[in-house]
This record gives C-alpha cells, sequence and structure tokens, in this order.
C-alpha cells in the first residue's frame, strides 16, 4: 500500500476500498503483487513504469478506468503530458488506432481535470 500510495495518492487507497465490499482479496492481490512485489522491483523508475503501464492499457484498450488512474499517476511521478500523449501515439502503430484514439481522449479528460484542480 507504500508503493500504490507513493504514485497514485488517495486515487489508489479509493480503487481498494471500492472492492473492501465485495473483493476484498483482489484488493489485496493488486496491493502486494502488482505493486508490493512487481512494481517495486529495482530496474525501472516510476516514470517508466508508468509509460509500460499506460502503453499496456492503451492496447488492451477497454481499461480507460485504469488507464485514468495511471494517467494520474503518471502526472504524479512527473511524466509531462507530451510524453503521455507520445507513449500513446507509439502504441497506436502495435494496437490500432482505435485504442489509441480511445486511451488519447481518456488522457484528454484527465488533463482538463488536472487543469480545474489548478484553477480553483
Amino acid at each position: 500500500m507504500e508503493v500504490l500510495a507513493s504514485i497514485d495518492g488517495d486515487a489508489g487507497r479509493a480503487v481498494m476500498d471500492s472492492l473492501a465490499d465485495i473483493s476484498p482479496a483482489l484488493a489485496h492481490h493488486i496491493a502486494a503483487f502488482g505493486f508490493g512485489d512487481v512494481y517495486a522491483r529495482p530496474g525501472l523508475d516510476a516514470r517508466s513504469r508508468q509509460l509500460v503501464t499506460i502503453g499496456v492499457l492503451t492496447a488492451l484498450g477497454g481499461c480507460e478506468p485504469q488507464l485514468r488512474v495511471h494517467l494520474n499517476a503518471a502526472l504524479n511521478v512527473g511524466l509531462s503530458r507530451e510524453e503521455i500523449v507520445e507513449a500513446i501515439l507509439h502504441a497506436s502503430v502495435y494496437a490500432g488506432f482505435p485504442r489509441a484514439l480511445n486511451a488519447t481522449l481518456t488522457a484528454k479528460e484527465v488533463f482538463a481535470e488536472h487543469d480545474a484542480v489548478e484553477v480553483s
């Protein structure tokens, strides 16, 4: 949970909390394995890990809610909007334009939300 919180802030906790009443085991495995074992491994920094995650979620398609969380995480760990958009554009070659379009529009929404928070 410590690694998750350092990347996703309150959004990670919100995802875990949303699973508490239906599948606390899934929340546990996401936190323990996904972030505790895999994400915390040495070898890549948080920025690189988020770029990989954005590329994979773009390629999978249909993962826009998870992509939204990881786009916020990417901004939290210091990726620029340009780096994020370029990662999605790069994924279009391998995943197809419809999936890249959906990911780009999700990024656009996340960026607008960040702009709205910064203004207020």
